[in-house]
């Protein structure tokens, strides 16, 4: 465990300065899980739920929440995106979606902060497109699988066996 950087020698916050920083091509990809009746898993994949395309829906509202990030969390910089991939796709018990983001950009500060919300915010919209079918789905799991590029390098999750 390092130490926190978002705290100056004083303990009081403060935004990091990156100026000094080397860019470089970053990625981070995030997933999470919402767990809902697999009938419902059913019906928003094959887009007959009342409200249409829901999926097509939470992955625009994931780019969307990626590209103002920094807007939501106080202390990330703003970051010039290149690229951000969702997919959706049913969960392997067939009891929910997974969604997953890779966000990528290049410059001197990582993606982790735009993937992660990209990630939640896809699965807060398909609670909502869908929470009168089934008010007791569950979102859980959220979390970095991996990320490349920067001082650090590469890291993976201890669970990811890629």
């Amino acid at each position: 465990m390092g130490e926190l950087s978002h705290l100056n020698a004083a303990g009081e916050v403060h935004m990091v300065d990156i100026s000094n920083r080397l860019s470089s091509c970053r990625t981070a990809t995030a997933e999470g899980f919402i767990g809902m009746a697999p009938e419902l898993v059913e019906l928003v994949i094959a887009g007959k739920t009342k409200k249409g395309d829901v999926l097509a829906v939470a992955r625009v509202a994931a780019i969307q929440a990626a590209k103002r990030t920094w807007e939501l969390i106080p202390l990330c910089h703003p970051i010039a995106l290149t690229g951000i991939e969702v997919a959706i796709n049913p969960a392997e018990d067939g009891a929910g979606l997974r969604i997953e983001v890779v966000a990528s950009c290049t410059g001197t500060t990582g993606v982790e902060m735009e993937a992660l919300t990209a990630v939640q915010v896809g699965l807060l919209t398909l609670y909502d497109m869908v929470k009168a079918l089934d008010p007791a789905m569950t979102i859980s799991g959220v979390r970095v699988l991996r990320k490349e590029g920067g001082r650090h390098g590469a890291w993976r999750h201890p669970s990811v066996n890629d």
